[in-house]
């Protein structure tokens, strides 16, 4: 049976999917907003751990699995070959294995060409999970992603051009007050180059970062929805599903880019007009104050 090294992470997608745990931590854990994986030194499970407990699942609870996910936080920087390998014994263990998921940093994804990327997607690496962030260079720079926004796009065309689904995320509130609204537009533009198939976003929480939350000119309430506006009205990739399902946000989206934009606009706005009849100290303190696990 699979072992875990606490805490382990998934997307909320991957809710019904067997974990198994390849790597520990992230191969990029310096971001200064992130606190997911600071407890734990990165490196590599051995490919013969993996193999053990992917073939310690007992027979009769195989036929139930038709989707893994592989962590922790970038387990495509797996080296291609174990990577691969571990792939195919999924394939041999589980008959309805329909599709294998994972978080991929730009890192990871730096580590692998796109025919690389094409080959792991034929063993069913289906879908990565793609921290953006952010489309803001300024924003990037601050928070030590370690990446600009161009390169970013480089590194989430390959994995488009390999046929693998693409879900990017970006944080309302990682810019602060000061550049809020052209973090927004600069996200917003960033996906519409790319278009991924699904695109989610969440709010800056608490999580073993409170040096950079103190640094940082928090927003409101109010000013996050704006932000969430901004983004919204200048978004505009060829189709993407949205989503801010998050226990992070206080506002759920869910919709469709072009067909639903109109109704998700509305629906800020009319979160902004609620907003506006409650107490007015909601709309002075920062909202940050939450801390999630």
């Amino acid at each position: 049976m699979p072992t875990y090294i606490e805490p382990v992470f998934r997307p909320p997608s991957e809710a019904r999917s067997l974990i198994f745990q390849i790597t520990i931590g992230c191969s990029q854990n310096h971001c200064a907003f992130c606190g997911m994986y600071k407890m734990k030194r990165f490196r590599l499970k051995p490919e013969s751990e993996v193999m053990t407990e992917i073939d310690g699942i007992p027979a009769r609870y195989r036929p139930a699995v038709d989707r893994v996910f592989l962590a922790d936080g970038d387990a495509l920087v797996y080296p291609f070959d174990g990577l691969a390998a571990i792939l195919d014994r999924l394939a041999a263990v589980f008959p309805n294995l329909t599709r294998v998921g994972s978080y991929a940093s730009p890192r990871s994804l730096t580590t692998k060409s796109v025919d690389e990327l094409r080959q792991l997607r034929e063993k069913k690496l289906r879908i990565l999970y793609f921290g953006l962030e952010s489309g803001d260079d300024a924003t990037l720079a601050a928070v030590n992603k370690g990446f600009t926004a161009e390169e970013m796009v480089w590194e989430a065309c390959k994995a488009r051009e390999a046929g693998m689904k693409l879900s990017v995320t970006a944080i309302l509130g990682l810019a602060g007050r000061s550049r809020s609204l052209e973090h927004a537009r600069a996200t917003a533009e960033w996906v519409n180059r790319v278009s991924p198939e699904y695109f989610s976003l969440l709010t800056l929480f608490h999580r073993h970062n409170d040096e950079f939350i103190r640094t940082l000119d928090q927003c409101t309430r109010r000013e996050l929805l704006h932000e969430a506006r901004e983004l919204l009205v200048h978004l505009a990739p060829a189709r993407t599903i949205l989503r801010s399902n998050h226990v992070s946000n206080f506002l759920e989206l869910a919709g469709s880019y072009p067909k639903d934009r109109e109704r998700l606009i509305a629906e800020v706005d009319a979160a902004l007009a609620r907003l506006g009849r409650m107490p007015g100290f909601l709309d002075e303190v920062p909202a940050y104050g939450e801390e999630y696990y």
